[in-house]
């Protein structure tokens, strides 16, 4: 079963109601640049926006779009579902939706959904009518039944594009070929994917891109997996890779990655003398494994906030002006880049 937790919530009190212009007169900036603080964090200076958002939090600030609310029948809750909450990945994506959400007088109701399409089918169903709206992050159903569910309840889905949905991607695909273009440059002709599961709409866009570029640099590729996105994974994934004889592996994700550098280590394997590793997403953790692992780094949080604004826009709840270049019906992409480590060198046979 889907596991829900209640991760923030707004204050209802209207005896005393804190303006935007009380608020701007504490911090000595414009009601602006509150109002902005407030909606659209990421477009204010942090160390301002900080500054904005605790001095509100102290004062009891409460959204006048709330106080209409109190009439409107609406809950003011947007579900956020995750696959799997234990896996660093969700961590910043659940802190950007978290802050998007508080800055607009919103409560997140956070959803685990354990790996499982059954638990995400059963958790959409059990939100209707307990929140205005859902975010869907790396979700395990088919395209068909997110539009199914969309024609319910408004969704904005975040590394997927089923037809008529808003979405948010993260350029993984685009990760992949920075990656395949560092391990070309080391020496690597031999490339393994260590595929994640089956299930996953990301898995598949990135063995298509590692495929495209290989072609064109003349780069041998192979997969093995599926693999479950877990630490656990790894060592199984690392066993395969000696025996298919590469020099250099992309896993799907930083777990597998990290996972996989432990069993090559049990196995006197030395990376990246004899193999390199790159990962995907650069999870917290990513940095001090041994070795820091090389990994494309993804704008997690980034992409939790603007989710929110695209689903909140949907409500209403953000003028349409206020969200340049988010189409309520599009898809927005975020770039990734590359961050080389100490998981990567140079092909064996170029020493």
């Amino acid at each position: 079963m889907p596991r829900f937790g209640i991760v923030s919530s707004a204050d209802t009190d209207t005896s005393r109601r804190v303006t935007i212009r009380d608020i701007a007169q504490a911090t000595g900036v414009a009601p602006s640049t509150v109002s902005r603080a407030l909606s659209l964090p990421d477009r204010v200076n942090q160390a301002t926006q900080q500054r904005i958002q605790q001095v509100a939090r102290d004062l009891g600030y409460v959204p006048n779009s709330q106080a209409r609310a109190l009439t409107s029948g609406r809950t003011r809750a947007v579900a956020v579902l995750v696959s799997d909450i234990t896996n660093p990945f969700y961590f910043d994506v659940i802190r950007g939706t978290q802050h998007q959400l508080a800055g607009a007088g919103w409560t997140q109701l956070l959803v685990d959904t354990e790996e499982s399409a059954d638990a995400e089918m059963a958790a959409l169903s059990a939100i209707v009518g307990k929140a205005d709206g859902a975010v869907l992050t790396a979700s395990r159903l088919s395209d068909a039944q997110i539009a199914r569910f969309a024609e319910r309840t408004p969704l904005v889905v975040v590394n997927r594009r089923p037809a008529g949905v808003p979405s948010v991607l993260i350029d993984t695909p685009g990760g992949v070929e920075q990656a395949v273009q560092h391990l070309v440059s080391l020496g690597h002709r031999d490339v393994l994917y260590v595929a994640g599961p089956d299930s996953s709409w990301s898995n598949e866009r990135r063995w298509k891109a590692l495929i495209g570029v290989a072609k064109r640099l003349g780069v041998r590729v192979a997969r093995i997996g599926p693999h479950a996105p877990f630490v656990d994974s790894g060592a199984a994934a690392a066993d395969a890779a000696v025996h298919a004889g590469v020099t250099a592996c992309i896993a799907f994700n930083d777990l597998i990655a990290i996972g996989m550098l432990a069993r090559l280590r049990e196995r006197g394997v030395r990376v990246p003398e004899d193999m390199s590793i790159v990962g995907c997403d650069d999870i917290f953790g990513a940095d001090f494994c041994n070795p820091p692992l090389t990994t494309m780094t993804s704008p997690i949080e980034r992409a939790g906030r603007v989710a929110i604004r695209m689903l909140l826009g949907r409500l209403g709840a953000i003028p349409a002006d206020e969200l340049p270049g988010e189409h309520m019906s599009g898809a927005v992409a975020l770039p990734t880049h590359l961050t080389v480590r100490e998981s990567t060198g140079p092909t064996p046979r170029a020493t």
